[in-house]
């Protein structure tokens, strides 16, 4: 090893100049343990537009096994996205139509209900027309 003015010191053991290079050095080169849903997208993006897995694997640190999930996970989550179609005038009217359905269907019921306590339980009696 050398000292500040260049010269080396005596009794310091050499060092190889490749020793510690594939070691990463900081916390931010190791990435972290937690990816966010917006990078999982991101990486995942990555997948869909054909990049090999493995390299992307080993730029973002990530297994090739957990990628994988990711990916699985998240193509079922896109198809059901794009089968969603846009909402428009026609849905609102028939949400509207529903609702009346119902009210009228609610109506009738308790028209029934009130017509049976008032006949209690018998038909109305016949009546003879005055001819």
């Amino acid at each position: 090893m050398t000292n500040d003015d260049g010269h080396k010191s005596e009794g310091a053991p050499e060092r190889s100049p490749k020793a510690g290079a594939g070691a990463p050095s900081s916390v931010d080169e190791i990435g972290p343990k937690r990816f966010s849903v917006r990078r999982k997208l991101a990486i995942v993006a990555r997948l869909l537009r054909g990049e090999p897995l493995e390299l992307v694997a080993r730029e973002t640190n990530v297994s090739v096994a957990k990628l994988t999930k990711w990916r699985e996970r998240a193509l079922p989550g896109a198809a059901t996205a794009l089968k969603e179609r846009e909402r428009d005038d026609r849905d609102d009217e028939i949400a509207r139509l529903k609702s009346k359905v119902g009210e009228i269907t609610m109506d009738n019921e308790l028209l029934y209900a009130k017509i049976a306590a008032m006949e209690g339980k018998r038909p109305l009696a016949h009546r003879r027309s005055r001819r």
